[in-house]
């Protein structure tokens, strides 16, 4: 057995790390997957993507479970990340199969992961490799474990007003949030704003979406009211100067928080109707609870790619291929594991890539994170999940 071998299966182990462990050598050994690479399947592709396009669909299969895990080490700093200076790598089924520890600049740490790569092949516990870059992904894919523009525990603190900077009061078409005297969390802000639109009725989804909602703000934005993406896009909510247009949003109130949730909640709306007859044209004959679980989470996913692309990725010729097995083998695959599949599967189309894999996975977390504080612990919102 080799030195990087004997390093990939020890860490420090805590009871829970065990647990962690243990799993993750099952997973590495194909024992749950059922799939074994030999040395005849075993090679170097061109590039990541060839490593999408022949993966099968049925090795969607605990896709989800296996992204869950790797992306809360990453979040929350648990498990194979509890030291940030890492990479992790995981499979194109998203089982984590080994880290590396940071070199000692960008240049090095590649390289390093490339070698390992090479040597997880060679040593049959992945099928295939391909080699990455600075500007490029390698598989298996990588992950870094140091965030330095995540940190959940503050994100949260922040939603619910732990610290008074982070309490806030204001007014907004006709709503009044806290006062000057006596200012409230963002969570008491976003219910009100709800409120307001559901009692007048502007939005008619239910309210056993506003837990993603709420998952969705600490992910896009971790609450800071003057977020700005690559992409434009701005505010708590994280919203494109279009759909601020579209909104009416006059060009000095755009970052106003209850105006970008406002915003955010009619865009809500609006994708939740425009989303429901596709998604039932394909998946309409699923079990119903299964079904409601499925269009939650493929709701939450077109707040971050656009509904547009969501409904291509239902009814496109190509880029609803995935969607279609899916719905034909649903018996065989959970919710979560069809909406990470039909990511997945189309990667490099459409401007999808691994951000995108990972969003509803992310906000999920953000979720359990945020209901498991001591003050959402019994709010009605967390005890109605997607």
């Amino acid at each position: 057995m080799s030195a990087m071998w004997i390093r990939l299966l020890n860490v420090l182990a805590s009871p829970g790390i065990c647990r962690i462990l243990m799993l993750s050598q099952l997973l590495l050994w194909g024992v749950l997957g059922g799939v074994f690479p030999t040395a005849a399947s075993t090679e170097r592709l061109g590039k990541w993507l060839d490593v999408v396009r022949q993966t099968p669909y049925w090795e969607s299969q605990g896709m989800a479970s296996n992204l869950y895990t790797i992306r809360r080490w990453v979040l929350l700093s648990e498990g194979f990340c509890s030291k940030p200076q890492r990479h992790i790598l995981f499979d194109r089924r998203g089982q984590f199969v080994g880290f590396i520890d940071n070199a000692e600049d960008a240049a090095a740490t590649n390289r390093r992961l490339n070698e390992t790569r090479e040597r997880l092949a060679a040593e049959h516990r992945v099928a295939d490799w391909s080699p990455g870059t600075d500007m490029s992904q390698g598989y298996p894919f990588a992950l870094s474990c140091d965030q330095p523009y995540v940190n959940m525990n503050e994100a949260i603190a922040r939603m619910l007003g732990r610290e008074k900077d982070y309490r806030l009061w204001g007014t907004w078409d006709g709503m009044r949030v806290g006062s000057a005297t006596s200012p409230v969390s963002l969570v008491t802000l976003i219910r009100t704003v709800y409120e307001h639109l559901k009692d007048r009725g502007r939005i008619s989804f239910p309210a056993s979406v506003m837990p993603a909602f709420m998952g969705k703000t600490i992910i896009e934005s971790g609450g800071i009211k003057h977020a700005l993406s690559t992409e434009s896009a701005r505010g708590i909510m994280q919203l494109r100067p279009s759909v601020l247009d579209d909104c009416e949003i006059p060009k000095d109130f755009r970052l106003h928080r209850m105006a970008q949730v406002d915003c955010a909640l009619r865009l809500l709306e609006q994708n939740d109707r425009n989303l429901e007859q596709p998604f039932n044209a394909v998946f309409g004959k699923l079990p119903d609870k299964k079904r409601r679980l499925l269009y939650g989470l493929l709701l939450t996913q077109a707040y971050q790619i656009g509904v547009g692309r969501m409904i291509e990725l239902l009814q496109d010729e190509e880029l609803g291929k995935a969607a279609q097995y899916f719905a034909a083998h649903a018996d065989q695959l959970s919710a979560e594991d069809i909406q990470a599949g039909m990511i997945y599967h189309n990667l490099g189309r459409r401007d999808l890539g691994m951000r995108t894999l990972y969003y509803v996975t992310d906000v999920g977390i953000a979720i359990e994170a945020l209901c498991a504080s001591s003050e959402m612990q019994n709010d009605a919102w967390c005890d109605r999940p997607l």
